[in-house]
């Protein structure tokens, strides 16, 4: 019978055996009590469920408009292509980058990739570079700000409510389900089971 894989403490870098966890339970290292890793239920099965929810969601917000103004009559909506190009063409350049990387373009990568992470491997044929998205995914996560556009959205609405009437567009809507999505993703993935599934042998796996 052959020996529990080891695994290192993240915190105090003690070795120690893999054991098998109930549904839902915590390994605490030995040592310094950090947790190690924990059993995430269907955990592949509800992140390719939630992936795919954001994308629909994601399209639509990015389809129809985000919030609409209305002053003296004349009304006026745009989404957030149209906010960012009319930042552009202002002079507005190092914002509308912003804008368009941490909202529209790593969002997209992150779902995109995460979809080629998960459908594969719930159809039991993972990709061979399955490891290497498994990376991408992980340093694209920290430059996904769809909260803080939310944030500066609502604080940008209240400020405009006393000058015109503000008109919630469906593309808000569908960005603040798309932040409650993306929290949900990343408390159901679990990356350990996706190695786990690879094996040792995978490109860009751990040595």
């Amino acid at each position: 019978m052959s020996a529990a894989p080891l695994i290192a403490c993240h915190e105090c870098d003690l070795l120690q055996r893999e054991v098998a966890l109930p549904r839902g339970g915590i390994a605490r290292c030995r040592r310094c009590g950090a947790e190690l890793y924990r059993s995430h239920p269907d955990s592949l099965d509800r992140t390719l469920a939630i992936t795919l929810a954001a994308l629909m969601l994601f399209a639509v917000a990015n389809a129809y408009p985000i919030v609409g103004l209305e002053v003296q009559g004349n009304r006026t909506a745009a989404s957030l292509f149209a906010a960012v190009r009319a930042l552009w063409n202002e002079g507005s350049e190092t914002v509308a980058g912003l804008v368009f990387v941490t909202t529209i373009l790593v969002p997209t990568l992150h779902l995109a990739t995460m979809l080629l992470i998960l459908a594969p491997l719930r159809l039991g044929r993972p990709l061979p570079a399955t490891g290497l998205l498994l990376r991408a995914v992980q340093a694209l996560q920290p430059w996904g700000m769809v909260e803080v556009f939310i944030l500066g959205v609502l604080v940008s609405l209240v400020k405009l409510a006393h000058l015109a009437t503000v008109i919630p567009g469906i593309a808000l809507w569908c960005f603040a389900g798309l932040m409650l999505l993306f929290a949900a993703a990343a408390a159901a993935f679990d990356p350990r089971e996706v190695w786990m599934r690879l094996g040792p042998l995978a490109p860009g796996a751990a040595p």
